[in-house]
């Protein structure tokens, strides 16, 4: 796939969006739950997920490359999720000598993940 400047443009449009999203997120978490643990990480990435399962299976990924794919799963939801801030957080974890936070960090972002995906995928219509 060839993407030219429009899609250029829609990637940064929807991954400005999606960043500013998640840091909206995050931080509502923070606020409520401590920052203890990564939770607001770990609710965009799960929520991320499952949006992107459902938007696969309604655009017929993984042939989906046009306009509407480059903004919404590969710029807001690429924006959305993040797999640097949940890498750091587990660090931090256990470099603060937290073994058994970090690892349930990495267990629940994996877990959940999958599941939420193919939940996204199945609620949209994409099957098993």
């Amino acid at each position: 796939m060839t993407v030219g400047i429009v899609g250029l443009v829609l990637v940064a449009l929807g991954g400005a969006l999606g960043g500013m999203a998640r840091l909206a997120v995050t931080e509502l978490l923070a606020r409520r739950l401590g920052r203890g643990f990564p939770w607001g990480t770990l609710a965009v990435n799960v929520a991320g997920t499952l949006a992107i399962g459902a938007l696969a299976a309604r655009s017929g990924w993984p042939a989906a490359t046009g306009p509407a794919w480059l903004a919404l799963a590969v710029g807001g939801l690429g924006g959305f999720t993040t797999v640097s801030s949940f890498s750091l957080q587990t660090l931090s974890l256990w470099q603060a000598g937290r073994p058994g936070a970090a690892l349930a960090n990495v267990l629940a972002t994996l877990g959940a993940g999958l599941a939420a995906g193919a939940l996204g995928w199945w609620l949209a219509g994409g099957g098993a």
